[in-house]
């Protein structure tokens, strides 16, 4: 019998409500596997602790702990925003990470993250096997923006789409009881994919409810269409619920809220729609108006988090450590949609080639003739993705999370400089 390798997981880009319940599934899977398995490490901020030779030691944390990462927000390692060039222009980063691996006898390459670090771990496989080095690669899909192709949904989606949903229902009950107010903005996360605003129309059941209008990316901003929307549904309604995606742009291609920064993985930094657009309601139609930008909060909701995303985020991290146990090399899992009503799903798998660095956005059919709010179809995709309830433990009132001691192994290698 071969001895047992090590283990590397790493969390990559924004953290999700779930994410931690990946790391769970992938840390007790390999402890279930002693035989194939020797110790597992985490990487102390992403891919970055792979390069300084930060690696936590995973194997002194209890079993409880880890298991309570499947109910506790955040990244429980720290994650990064770190993007690997191609390997011809970072050969000296690649090679340092398979110098990191082959020092602490890493066999099992898990790398926790959307499409850029799937094109990281991609990479990484080539360059192991360019160095004649033993590792298995697998990805493990995590993004709140539902950008992933292949994937049904992503881990993280369905839990930021229940808080969007929730919220806009909750603020539209609020708006309605304040008839002073004639419009509520809120702005959520999507780049370049309307799948978290989109989301939102399911606080209602039909559009003289709210959301009476949705923003997305996928539909070239119009400020006369806008405002003229506005006016139309206050006149209808009595008032008019808006959700926004901070990725609208004009028809130039020019985000609506860019700051002009820019962040590591070269991605415009947005932020700014809802006070934008309610400054342009305030001047053109004279309406009392409020506005809220979800930002964090909607990613970090762990208390409201869809039953279905947590049980897909442990699955995805399960099924990542079981490729690699089965010497798949370069893939990821994935979640296949079996039916819609009732909701039934399955593990598969994709190549980490086809996922890298593609953007899935929100398929026209999705998207209403007017381009202000979502289709039937679009219905029966997202409605299963928030199904279920599945509260964390509390203590004194306020969600009992936990914390990792994060203890680093000894270092063996010469200090890596950035």
């Amino acid at each position: 019998m071969s001895t047992p390798r090590n283990l590397f997981y790493a969390q990559s880009g924004g953290v999700t409500a779930v994410i931690n319940a990946t790391a769970c599934g992938v840390i007790e899977t390999a402890r279930a596997h002693p035989d194939r398995i020797g110790r597992v490490f985490a990487g102390k901020n992403g891919i970055v602790g792979a390069l300084r030779e930060d690696l936590i030691d995973v194997g002194l944390e209890s079993a409880d702990t880890i298991a309570a990462l499947r109910h506790t927000p955040g990244g429980a390692f720290g994650s990064v925003r770190y993007k690997l060039k191609g390997v011809e222009e970072s050969a000296k980063e690649y090679q340092r990470l398979i110098e990191v691996f082959r020092a602490h006898d890493i066999g099992y390459f898990v790398y926790n993250g959307g499409g850029d670090s799937m094109d990281t771990a991609n990479k990484v496989s080539q360059v192991a096997a360019s160095m004649d080095y033993d590792l298995v690669c697998v990805g493990a899909p995590k993004t709140v923006d539902n950008d992933l192709p292949i994937t049904d949904t992503c881990p993280g989606f369905g839990s930021v789409a229940k808080y969007v949903a929730v919220s806009t229902l909750e603020a539209g009950i609020d708006v309605a009881s304040m008839p002073q107010t004639k419009v509520f903005i809120l702005e959520v996360m999507g780049r370049h994919a309307g799948w978290i605003a989109a989301a939102g129309a399911l606080a209602a059941s039909d559009r003289s409810l709210p959301p009476h209008m949705i923003l997305f990316p996928e539909v070239t901003f119009d400020e006369d269409r806008f405002v003229a929307e506005v006016e139309r549904c206050v006149n209808t309604y009595g008032s008019c619920v808006v959700v926004a995606s901070e990725g609208i742009h004009t028809a130039d291609g020019r985000f609506v809220a860019e700051s002009g920064v820019k962040d590591a993985f070269g991605h415009a930094q947005l932020g700014g729609v809802a006070p934008h657009l309610a400054e342009v309601v305030r001047g053109r139609l004279g309406y009392k108006f409020h506005w809220a930008v979800a930002d964090y909060l909607q990613r970090a909701a762990r208390h409201i988090a869809s039953a279905v995303d947590v049980e897909q985020a442990y699955a995805m991290g399960r099924g990542a450590v079981e490729l690699a146990l089965a010497g798949v090399h370069g893939k990821l899992p994935i979640v296949v949609r079996l039916s819609d009503d009732p909701y039934r799903w399955e593990v598969g798998s994709a190549d980490l080639s086809a996922v890298a660095n593609v953007e899935k956005t929100l398929p026209a059919e999705y998207i209403s003739e007017d381009g202000f709010h979502v289709t039937d179809a679009a219905r029966r995709y997202l409605a299963p993705l928030i199904q279920g309830e599945d509260y964390p433990p509390y203590e004194h009132g306020v969600p009992a999370y936990v914390r990792l001691s994060n203890t680093l192994v000894e270092k063996t290698l010469p200090a890596w400089e950035d």
